[in-house]
């Protein structure tokens, strides 16, 4: 391991310290209240790691607070770039509509080493930045994610980072974001206000970065220049004996210029270009928040629209029902009607058939009567015929009446 030491060939204002008391002197953000802040965190220290496969850089993140979930007042673990990108990956999965700040791209536009003293100055102030707004974040600052972060041991810290998601599931939620913000239809008035903004001050954002990357390219090249004036004049004073005050004083004024012009251009690239690099990824940041808020309205739009075809569909149904059950109210009404009709003419029917029926028994019986009546009597004369007439052998008839 190899400490660096980030003001060995860069002069600034701003001292790295490598002990707590950095922390006591620690400035706040003037929008944050100091009594009710009870997390602070340091990024600071950074080291050169070196194995067989690969070359790293750590950086020590010392954290100082009161809160009762932590194990101690004071803590420090050592962190590279990856882990803060895990970290900022957790977050943004497990709380999806807040806005996580970001963090700076792994590799520096300027194609600077990211051994070098510069880039890790750059890279260690982003870091910083990173992590005080998430302990200033009202509800990020809590998370477990970042406690682990601060507090685990490396190998635990390890153990834990390979929970969670993969790849392929962040690959297909940032696609499905993708397209749910595409095909957003009823986005509300608010969020296309929202929407609009941030489409439209990241692209002055991004015009701006170009034209500051272009001016201080243009002021680079002009502070090289200027640094090849101030030996030349200093050569020809050497020549020129009645010039030589003048000209070593032109040399040091170019000197000084060029001094100047690199304080100058120092000072653009920490107060100005990386403030608006950061500003440019934390449009990015904001734009990832409001794809995922699209992606869940999408969802409650789609379940909406299957609620509304059921509820058509229902009300299909109700209409056929209704027509249905007024169908079978008639029919139960005409069924009524037609039986009790029925019955009052089955009544009557049953009565004439069996009343006929039972006349024409009678009938028949009277007449079987009257026939057997009728025969009984014609035999009943015969007799009495028979007892008054004999016939004799002669043919003559004999009556036997006295």
């Amino acid at each position: 391991m190899e400490s660096l030491d980030l003001n060995a060939s860069v002069k600034s204002d701003v001292t790295v310290s490598r002990s707590s008391s950095l922390i006591a002197n620690f400035k706040l953000d003037e929008d944050i209240d100091a009594e009710t802040k009870d997390l602070f965190i340091v990024v600071d220290d950074p080291e050169k790691h070196t194995s067989t496969l690969e070359s790293y850089i750590t950086f020590r993140v010392t954290t100082k607070t009161n809160r009762s979930e932590f194990e101690g007042c004071e803590l420090s673990v050592r962190r590279r770039y990856n882990d803060f990108l895990w970290l900022r990956q957790r977050l943004e999965e497990s709380y999806c509509t807040h806005l996580v700040p970001p963090l700076p791209a792994k590799h520096s536009l300027k194609r600077l080493d990211r051994f070098s003293n510069e880039f890790l100055r750059i890279r260690q102030a982003a870091l910083q930045k990173f992590l005080t707004r998430l302990a200033d974040h009202p509800v990020l600052s809590f998370d477990r994610n970042l406690h682990v972060f601060l507090t685990a041991k490396a190998w635990e810290f390890q153990s834990h980072k390979k929970q969670g998601s993969g790849i392929l599931s962040r690959v297909t939620d940032s696609l499905h974001n993708m397209g749910a913000s595409y095909m957003m239809k009823n986005r509300p008035p608010e969020f296309v206000i929202m929407h609009d903004y941030t489409q439209t001050f990241g692209e002055k954002l991004g015009v701006m970065d170009r034209i500051s990357q272009r001016i201080l390219k243009e002021a680079t090249d002009y502070l090289t220049e200027i640094n090849e004036w101030a030996p030349c004049f200093t050569l020809w004073a050497n020549s020129e004996d009645n010039l030589k005050p003048t000209l070593l004083a032109m040399s040091k004024t170019v000197e000084d210029c060029a001094k100047e012009l690199k304080d100058m251009l120092d000072c653009t690239d920490d107060n100005f270009a990386q403030p608006l690099k950061e500003y440019v990824l934390y449009t990015e940041a904001v734009k990832g928040v409001l794809r995922r808020r699209d992606a869940m309205q999408m969802e409650y739009d789609m379940i909406v629209e299957e609620l509304g075809k059921k509820k058509e569909e229902r009300e299909q149904l109700t209409q056929q029902m209704d027509m249905l059950n007024d169908r079978m109210v008639v029919a139960n009404a005409d069924l009524k009607a037609d039986m009790d009709r029925w019955h009052i003419n089955k009544q009557r029917d049953m009565k004439d058939i069996f009343l006929n029926m039972a006349d024409r028994n009678i009938q028949y019986y009277e007449k079987c009567l009257e026939k057997w009546e009728a025969m009984v009597c014609n035999i009943q004369v015969k007799e009495e015929k028979q007892e008054t007439s004999v016939v004799t052998e002669d043919g003559l008839i004999v009556s036997n009446s006295t």
